[in-house]
């Protein structure tokens, strides 16, 4: 056992665990002011519970309240009777014999204590003797009340439900967010030896990491100077693809024993790189187990896990010991749960799977494949086994694997991407060969992996010139720029691989020219986007469509020709087709195209239920790529619709799915939405933050309809704080013409919110050029509030005699399509427009209204306007009532109903999109406003305050 543990090393920071920090803290004032306590952090190695006890103990000390014993579990020692304690009794210094029995431990520590506080730290509690965490667990439980003493231990994750420790609290340190684990690479990357790292070898250390600080770490630590920069190819240990399925070099099981008949190890010990494990001793059977369960691994995810019946199959056919799973279950390497066997540790399995030798590696996919071969299981999994059985190129081997990848089915992308990879290992002609890895990668593309998406385009492209090859591999290098990089350059490739595979693939080219369209799109350039289109001139007659075209593709390409041409009136039609005939389809490109179709139409009905139906789609066919965009898709009918807060929810999950699946510029388009909602919600900070979370993108990629959304959201806040100068100067650029000209889709949405920014500095004659482009667009029948709203903007720059009329039409106009806030903004102009005329009666009903619709939408600030408003027309009852949940923001209020419901402080981020960080700073202020101390009287007061409210979202 080890001893007293010396801290020597400088604080150092501590990333993504704010709630285990804050719990510690309050642990340690507890000891401080008199109060015993326990808490215990459970965890996978590698992910920082060390680190967290070592922060406790420098911080107890450091503040000179009392002692630290620390000390941390031997697994030499783990079978010695009390052999803890014994090592807690030395690191304490006490000169008589440590006590052996549980009930003796208690009344110990307080002699050693003496009264003052005394703050003891266990690392791997776990890998203490039964008696010894039986004596503990024993004195834990009655550590609370008058007895200055606190207890941290720290177990592994496998091991927090040790009967022996039952009922101490539990914290969890799951896998650092991406942000998290993304400031921990700057933060290890910058200056020193490393210059500041590439954003690509950034993405590539996070996903070889898992989330384990401790691999970030190692992983930066194995880089050569020039790598982190991108100058230098990384470490082929860093990327996830298996190795080549075949290996020329002799080995010693080739024509002998078979190398699961336990007479040699599988691994060279478990102490793989970075697995984060110390070494262990494991019997050969359990080693052989192991490899079987890396081998089964479900390819292209790394939680996915391996079919746990599948293992035990292979496993009785190797003949492997019943027993040989239960050592590795016992060391926290991998568990079972619902029918799947995973390891805990990331990065583990492909450690293992590397580490072993090739020759183990083939037999381990052999038996897997001869206990496939049951006439049940699906051809595609049982080839791809096979094929990583192989010892060198096989052509009917190959083309047996890529004919099961390409047949139609259920099969996973991710798989199918795997299955094509392989094949193309094992084929010799390069064209083939090459055209097998570019399908790979589109594949890998759709499943949501665009590191091994890359990887696979780039072995394609050196491996064939050959156009048929160029043209695949830049349609699938377009599509991957389209969703993360610069739009300008997605465009060109994928015009580019529209010319290359018009010859040879006439499907491809019109997958491609579709994609350059919404590139187009993205960067607001109708000129680009009516080149995508390839269509004919406008007075040349359309000639026959090709044989099998997309039907549904072309009525869409012809619609949206209309459209950018101006002739929306003709477009309608169209689009209206291309709605009904792919709404009932269930294959999601098709279903998103008639989604973009119902919401460039204006039906937003149709929009929100299209929409819906690809989102099921993507999901269903397990095509993660299409998530995010259908969720984008979603939330702009949502929010046009008024439903702001089913938009909030929308944006919020397609901003962690479109992380999680690397797309940043859809993340953008999320932020985007995210900011015009919380400037419907008065959330200034929120608009701040996600506009420039939009802006960081959208700047260097050019993605246009993110910046003009972002720009109108902020000039939102402005209209609702009263800074009508600034909304004003913020909106001019964006919808009046000149080179900073907002998108062209978008820009119209603004214009109302520019007029009354003009009109309320007096400046609304420079609006009037932008009214009658709105009316001429409204006209058309693109938004069904842009009628009421064009009668709003006539009454803001009428004369006195007209604003009641044009007033009153925009309110009757209001009504037929419904939508609280912009109702209620109408309601607000004209109800200060009739104070100012000395009507104060009839603007007390107005304001009234409108002060009813802005709660009910959860716009705070407006409704903070229109209560200015009543009181200025002699309203009595005008004052926001005091106390309760009333006091919070929109997203004070929504962290605080996360809280009530028993989520901690991560899970609450994660729901919200926020880092650990500002939930638990806004909690903070939860607590301050509401005059609560802990999260039990704010789950009781949030339970009685909606006893008697109503949901605010219609």
């Amino acid at each position: 056992m080890a001893g007293l543990t010396t801290l020597t090393s400088p604080p150092l920071r501590i990333y993504g665990r704010s709630t285990q920090l804050h719990a510690i803290e309050t642990l340690l004032n507890g000891v401080r002011a008199g109060r015993g306590g326990v808490l215990v952090l459970a965890a996978a190695p590698g992910f920082g519970r060390t680190t967290l006890l070592a922060h406790a103990a420098r911080s107890f000390r450091s503040s000179r309240a009392g002692t630290v014993l620390s000390t941390r579990a031997d697994p030499a020692e783990s079978l010695i009777p009390y052999s803890g304690v014994h090592s807690l009794w030395c690191a304490g210094g006490a000169p008589r014999t440590p006590p052996e029995e549980p009930g003796a431990l208690l009344p110990a520590v307080r002699d050693l204590a003496g009264g003052r506080p005394l703050l003891v730290c266990v690392d791997d509690a776990h890998l203490w003797d039964a008696a010894s965490r039986a004596a503990l667990g024993f004195a834990a439980r009655r550590l609370e009340g008058p007895h200055p003493i606190g207890l941290l231990l720290s177990v592994a994750a496998h091991r927090a439900d040790d009967p022996r420790l039952a009922a101490l609290p539990v914290l969890h340190l799951d896998p650092l967010a991406p942000p998290d684990a993304a400031a921990l690479v700057d933060d290890l990357t910058r200056g020193g030896a490393h210059p500041v790292v590439h954003e690509v070898v950034r993405e590539e250390i996070l996903g070889a990491a898992g989330g384990s600080p401790r691999l970030v770490h190692d992983l930066i630590a194995d880089l050569t100077p020039h790598q982190p920069a991108g100058r230098a190819p990384l470490p082929q240990r860093l990327y996830e693809a298996d190795p080549s399925p075949y290996d020329s070099s002799p080995s010693p099981y080739d024509g002998g024993p078979s190398p699961f008949d336990g007479s040699t190890p599988a691994f060279d010990g478990i102490a793989p790189p970075y697995s984060g494990l110390e070494p262990l001793e494991l019997p050969p059977d359990t080693e052989a187990f192991l490899l079987l369960v890396a081998a089964a691994h479900e390819p292209g995810a790394e939680d996915a896990g391996a079919d746990a019946d599948l293992v035990l199959r292979a496993g009785a056919a190797a003949e492997l010991h019943g027993a040989a799973p239960g050592p590795a279950e016992a060391a926290g390497i991998v568990r079972r749960s619902a029918g799947r066997i995973r390891f805990d540790t990331p990065g583990l399995r492909d450690a293992l799977y590397t580490g072993a030798m090739p020759a183990r590696r083939r037999a381990a996919h052999r038996l897997l494949a001869s206990v496939l071969d049951d006439g049940r299981t699906p051809p595609l999994l049982r080839q791809l086994h096979r094929a990583l059985a192989a010892e060198g190129p096989d052509a009917p081997l190959a083309a047996a694997l890529s004919s099961a990848a390409d047949a139609p089915g259920t099969a996973p992308h991710a798989q199918r991407a795997a299955a094509l990879s392989v094949a193309a290992d094992l084929t010799r002609p390069a064209l083939e060969r090459a055209l097998r890895r570019a399908a790979a990668a589109r594949h890998a593309r759709l499943a949501g992996l665009p590191g091994p998406a890359r990887d696979l385009l780039g072995a394609a492209r050196s491996e064939s010139a050959d156009a048929r090859v160029r043209g695949a591999v830049e349609l699938v290098r377009g599509q991957l720029a389209l969703a993360d990089g610069p739009v300008a350059d997605a465009h060109e490739a994928l015009v580019l691989a529209a010319e290359l595979l018009a010859p040879h693939d006439p499907d491809g080219a019109r997958e491609a020219r579709l994609c350059a369209m919404a590139a187009a799109w993205d960067m607001g350039d109708a000129a680009a986007y009516l080149s995508a289109l390839g269509a004919p001139p406008e007075d040349a007659a359309p000639g026959p469509r090709a044989a099998g075209a997309d039907i549904l593709a072309e009525e869409y390409r012809a619609a949206m020709s209309d459209v950018m041409r101006g002739r929306l009136g003709a477009a309608s039609l169209g689009l209206r087709g291309v709605v009904a005939r792919g709404q009932g389809a269930d294959e999601p490109t098709r279903l998103l195209r008639a989604g973009v179709a119902a919401l460039v139409v204006g039906d937003l009905a149709a929009a929100s239920r299209v929409n819906a139906r690809a989102l099921a789609a993507a999901r269903a066919r397990g095509m993660d790529i299409h998530v995010p965009q259908a969720l984008e898709y979603l939330a702009y009918a949502e929010l046009r619709a008024g439903r702001h807060a089913r938009a909030r929810a929308h944006a919020e999950e397609g901003l962690r799915t479109a992380g999680r699946t690397g797309q940043r510029n859809i993340a953008a388009q999320h932020h985007a939405i995210l900011a015009l909602v919380a400037s419907v919600e008065g959330e200034d900070e929120a608009v701040t933050a996600h506009a420039a979370a939009a802006a960081r993108t959208a700047h260097p990629h050019g993605l246009a309809q993110a910046a003009t959304l972002a720009q109108w959201a902020l000039a939102r806040v402005d209209l609702s704080r009263g800074r009508a100068p600034e909304a004003a100067a913020r909106l001019g650029p964006v919808v009046r013409p000149g080179p900073r000209r907002g998108h062209f889709a978008v820009r119209m949405l603004a214009v109302p919110c520019f007029v009354e920014a003009s009109f309320l500095i007096g400046e609304g004659e420079a609006a009037r050029d932008c009214v009658a482009e709105f009316a001429a667009w409204a006209a058309q029948g693109a938004d069904p509030q842009a009628p009421a709203q064009l009668a709003r903007c006539h009454a803001l720059l009428a004369g006195p005699d007209e604003c009641d009329a044009l007033y009153t039409v925009a309110l009757a106009r209001h009504a037929l399509v419904g939508g609280d806030f912009e109702s209620a903004r109408t309601q607000l102009l004209y109800g200060k427009w009739l104070r100012r005329r000395r009507r104060p009666g009839e603007a007390r009903g107005l304001l009234r209204d409108a002060l009813v619709s802005f709660e009910r939408c959860g716009a705070r600030a407006w409704a903070g306007q229109a209560r200015a408003e009543l009181r200025a027309t002699g309203e009595a009852r005008t004052a926001e009532p005091p106390g309760g949940l009333s006091l919070l923001t929109p997203q004070q209020l929504r962290i605080a109903r996360c809280v009530a419901e028993g989520a901690t402080n991560r899970e609450v981020a994660r729901c919200l999109s926020l880092s650990p960080r500002t939930v638990d700073h806004h909690l903070r202020n939860v607590f301050a406003l509401l005059g609560v101390r802990s999260r039990v009287e704010l789950s009781r007061l949030v339970a009685r305050s909606e006893q008697h409210t109503t949901p605010d979202e219609p």
